[in-house]
């Protein structure tokens, strides 16, 4: 399940950088609603035969569409650096491409899937062809798990070599034009404008305390085997957490059902969902901005219950933040480009998920003006996360 070739990431050029565009969130299916559910049947939920069918027929040709890969070569800048998660690659020594192979290949790639266990309320085995916004979110929620769990400088240590990656000196490019936004600082205390509380303090609190249950680099064989459990979260099985059947499930409260496109608004607020109901993560919350607004207030309170009982003895919980945001129409406005470069640099940011409508992607770093992105397009057989010694190693197999 881990992204273990290039070929899962891809750059997209400055003509054509992509929108993480909100999608109206109006229940629409990728085959229509009435192959899922003929309007006789919808207390019951099953499709007619003619409805199942046609849904074989359609989740067999995503099968194809999807089981195929172009052979392509990815081309990388040594001149200029390579940002990944928060940190600055210089591609331009041996020592350099290895560092940037290791921390590459630790990414958590999650694909659309085959012949897994029927979603419930319809006959699909499969998300080829509606569920890439899914797989994206999952693979974000993937890194948010990644981070809080394991240590700031943990590597996969069974990643493998790169493959199809050319280093080249390319052209100098034109410099980026300006943005017409400021940026925005992220280096604002907590406590900036608030008079009632102190939260810096309580949040200087809180990161202590949860830096102390993170685990130390040192531990190895422990890491390795939170890694593996954190990827079985996202398994393909109705008791994964974290999983496409948990996730299809909890969007069924949101008016969606198995087959729909998914929005990105919508995926926050689902991953919301699963992570406040799972018993595998306690210390961890999830908090979906309102409005492109982060009230810090409310952050605050999700992370230490003694903000509101000071008789409370609740640990302090780590967040994810997500803000879902519009940033364009069919493509990314121009305006925004040097603050989504901003925010893939912060060491905090564990990704943006988005892209054309109906085509979403996950972005996890940038070169020059181009974005470096896994992509869940490309359909593999179901992984069994419920054996102990499941392979965590999927390769691109070219035709």
């Amino acid at each position: 399940m881990n992204s273990v070739s290039p070929s899962a990431a891809q750059y997209v050029g400055s003509g054509t950088l992509p929108s993480t565009s909100e999608q109206v969130l109006e229940p629409r299916s990728h085959f229509g609603h009435a192959l899922l559910a003929d309007s006789n049947k919808e207390s019951s939920g099953e499709p007619d035969e003619v409805d199942r069918l046609k849904l074989k027929l359609m989740s067999a040709w995503n099968n194809v569409k999807y089981g195929w890969s172009v052979k392509t070569k990815t081309v990388f800048n040594k001149t200029s650096p390579l940002i990944l998660m928060g940190q600055s690659y210089l591609l331009s020594s041996e020592d350099e491409v290895e560092r940037f192979r290791l921390a590459f290949g630790s990414r958590i790639w999650l694909t659309y899937r085959k012949e897994f266990p029927q979603l419930e309320g319809s006959s699909l085995t499969s998300d080829c062809g509606w569920g890439c916004m899914l797989r994206s979110g999952q693979m974000l929620l993937a890194q948010g798990l990644v981070v809080h769990f394991l240590p700031l400088d943990w590597r996969w240590p069974e990643c493998p070599q790169l493959t199809d990656v050319d280093f080249e000196v390319l052209r100098p490019r034109s410099p980026s034009r300006t943005a017409a936004i400021s940026i925005p600082s992220f280096s604002s205390s907590w406590g900036t404008g608030m008079t009632q509380k102190q939260p810096s303090s309580i949040a200087s609190e809180g990161l202590k305390r949860a830096q102390s249950g993170r685990l130390q680099s040192g531990l190895e064989p422990q890491a390795e085997g939170l890694h593996r459990r954190v990827v079985s979260w996202f398994g393909d099985q109705p008791s994964a957490p974290f999983g496409v059947h948990r996730l299809v499930e909890l969007g069924k409260e949101s008016g969606k059902r198995a087959g729909d496109w998914y929005g990105p608004s919508l995926v926050a607020h689902i991953l919301r969902k699963a992570v406040a109901r799972s018993s595998e993560v306690q210390n961890l919350t999830l908090y979906v901005a309102q409005d492109c607004t982060v009230y810090k207030e409310d952050v605050i309170r999700l992370c230490d219950q003694r903000v509101l009982d000071s008789s409370s003895s609740s640990d302090w919980k780590s967040v994810i933040i997500l803000v879902p945001v519009r940033l364009g129409g069919e493509t990314l406005n121009p305006s925004y480009i040097e603050c989504v470069k901003n925010i893939l640099r912060l060491d905090c940011c564990i990704g943006i998920i988005g892209g054309k409508p109906k085509h979403s992607l996950f972005f996890i770093g940038f070169q020059d003006e181009q974005l470096l992105y896994l992509d869940p397009h490309y359909c593999q057989p179901v992984v069994d996360v419920t054996q102990g010694s499941f392979s965590l190693e999927v390769r691109y197999s070219h035709p």
